[in-house]
């Protein structure tokens, strides 16, 4: 069974994942609706590991409290203290490799199912043609500037919509096959 690659993630309107300080409180909502998790939960039980960027994963280390009871490999071509993660009951490692090999290394590991994290990452595995399933959330707010989850491209990637479904407080999820 060949390793596949998904990504879930929440952003606004305008296609921000995040602020440009790198920041999430926007993804919470206004607070006109219990947030819920939208099929996190079940999209987790089905990934094997997570591959993210450095800054996504420096992000991730402000929570206070590792959320990960996956693998996680943090994608850096330079040093990254680990510690902090592992001292939080992580299991974290580094890789510096283009997502082909990243894909490759971690097939020859086990790893099935990856979920990619983090805007330059989902950007350079997509320009690579490794994207197999999208689930975007978009929230209904505007926030003018931030890290994008797409980016410039070499052509023009097809997309199948899979479903469609809407949440409280205007919420609209879309998954996608590429």
């Amino acid at each position: 069974m060949p390793t596949s690659c998904s990504v879930f993630c929440g952003l606004s309107l305008d296609g921000f994942i995040a602020r440009p300080d790198g920041a999430l409180d926007f993804l919470e909502g206004d607070g006109s609706a219990e947030m819920g998790d939208h099929g996190y939960e079940a999209f987790m039980a089905g990934i094997d590991a997570i591959v993210m960027g450095r800054n996504t994963f420096e992000v991730v280390l402000g929570f206070g409290n590792w959320p990960y009871a996956k693998k996680v490999f943090v994608l850096s071509s330079g040093q990254v203290d680990l510690s902090i993660a592992r001292a939080q009951g992580a299991d974290v490692e580094l890789l510096n490799a283009p997502p082909e090999e990243v894909v490759r290394q971690l097939a020859e590991r086990g790893h099935r199912s990856l979920y990619i994290d983090g805007g330059g990452t989902v950007q350079r595995f997509l320009r690579a043609g490794l994207i197999d399933r999208l689930i975007v959330t978009r929230l209904p707010v505007l926030i003018g500037q931030g890290i994008p989850l797409f980016g410039p491209l070499d052509q023009d990637i097809r997309l199948r919509l899979l479903s469609s479904r809407t949440f409280p407080g205007g919420l609209v999820q879309s998954e996608y096959s590429c």
